[in-house]
This record gives C-alpha cells, structure tokens and sequence, in this order.
C-alpha cells in the first residue's frame, strides 16, 4: 500500500526538480555532523519553517531507520495510530515503511494500533520525509500519528518506543513533529515558547504538558515531543540542545500574528 502525498505543492514544491533544489537551499552544509537520539523538527510550510528544519537536518546524522511520531491535526482515525505497511511516496521517490520495527512497537506499546486513515490527510509527518529521504535515500521509516493523551499514556508509550527500539538492536532516529505556539504576536509567542523549551530543555516532559495546558501555550506537538522526550531518556540521552526558534512573522515581515517554530536535538 502506498500512503500518497497530501501537501505536496502546498507545504512544499510538488515536483522532483524543484523540490531538490528547495531542499539544497534550505540544508547547509556541514561536516561535523552530531549523532542524536530524537529531535523536534517544525512542519508548516517550507517557505515558513523550511530553514529553521533545514538547519536542523543539516547537522545530525541520519541513521538508517527513523521514526517519526506527529500529532493528529484532522481528529480522523485511531488515537495513537501506527502506518502500518507499504511504502510513503513523496516527489523525491518512495520510502519504504519498516515492517520489523513496526512489529516490535506493536508488540511493546499497547495502546498502538494499525491504521491507515489517521495518516491519510495528516502533513505533520509528511513534510519530514523529503527532508529525511535527501539525506538518507537508503532509509526506511516508521510513523505514528498521535492524538492528545495524559503524561501517563504518553509516558507508557515512550516507554514502549524505548524497549521496541532496543529490541530492534539498531541505531533508530526519533523525529518529534511540532509546531510551537500559534496565531499569537511574536513577543507573546516567544514568551510562551521559552517556557516551553525550558522543558523540554530539561528532559521534563511532565513539566511540557503541564505548562503548555496551565500557560495555553497552543505547541501542536506536545504529545509527540513528549513521548520523544521520554523515549529518548531511557534510551540513555542525558542533554537537549535548542538549534533554532524564529517565527512565521520572519519571513513574512507581520509580527502581530505568527506561528512559533524550534528545532531541538536530543543526544
């Protein structure tokens, strides 16, 4: 089965050519590339969010296997929903699901579930993908498209990540999907989004949710950084590193409404 795009030619140039040529501007070169466990990377559109994720990608490396975990924006579909097999196809070429490692989330996170309608019309986890499959045409993914839950589903869940990837006894990227605070002024969003990262920053995953509902800080990837951060944290990580943060308002010049976007490591 092959999950189609979705937002190519909206959130990013729908033909091969185009989108190479988008992607080479976007990603500087670097040659000191850092390995690191997870990452939260934005997902609006590229002309908005594209640099702050293209010096993100550009300075890690990209391990064989990814998975990216993003958050349910349509409601549709199961509530921690597992693409289950096949292949994504994006204007770069396809991109083969991992069928070993999604056997292995399956066996480990319970509340997981094989579903294909979640992922349907969902860009959070889309627009990842040109970006992992140019640096790493040879990788496979794995995806999960997860709706709101409370620190203990969430915490179980990446627990359950941890001891899938374990199990799979290879090195596995974990791509938190996430946009920050939304349709605010920049001041505010900024504010909002410090105490956010503040968090995340400090491996406090409880503390990003509980922020994020107390200061209606509206981070659209709460869950999935969540998870991430957990996940990540039993896997051995020990620091997190803010690559970047700007907002919508930088490139469109208005700083009265904007969305709020970082990039974070996790090693």
């Amino acid at each position: 089965m092959q999950r189609q795009p979705v937002v190519a030619g909206q959130f990013y140039p729908g033909s091969h050519q185009q989108l190479e040529s988008t992607l080479v501007r976007l990603i500087p070169e670097n040659g000191l590339k850092k390995r690191v466990l997870g990452i939260i990377a934005p997902h609006a559109g590229y002309v908005y969010s594209g640099g702050i994720a293209g010096r993100l990608y550009g300075q890690i490396e990209i391990p064989q296997t990814v998975l990216i975990i993003g958050p349910n924006h349509t409601g549709a579909g199961a509530p921690a929903a597992l693409y289950p097999d096949g292949e994504w196809l994006t204007p770069l070429g396809a991109v083969p699901i991992n069928s070993r490692l999604n056997a292995l989330l399956l066996q480990q996170v319970a509340c997981l579930q094989p579903d294909r309608i979640a992922h349907q019309n969902e860009h959070s986890l889309e627009v990842q993908v040109p970006f992992i499959q140019f640096l790493r045409p040879d990788v496979s993914i794995s995806a999960i498209c997860l709706g709101h839950g409370d620190y203990p589903t969430l915490s179980e869940i990446g627990r359950g990540i941890a001891a899938a990837i374990r199990e799979y006894g290879e090195e596995v990227l974990i791509v938190a999907s996430s946009d920050m605070t939304h349709y605010e002024s920049a001041d505010s969003a900024r504010r909002k989004d410090g105490l956010a990262l503040d968090r995340v920053l400090a491996f406090d995953a409880q503390g990003l949710l509980e922020v994020c509902r107390s200061q209606h800080v509206t981070m659209c990837g709460v869950a999935p950084s969540a998870v991430m951060l957990e996940a990540a944290r039993e896997l051995g990580a020990a620091t997190a590193e803010l690559v970047a943060y700007g907002n919508s308002g930088d490139v469109s010049g208005d700083m009265r409404q904007v969305v709020g976007y970082a990039a974070v490591t996790v090693f």
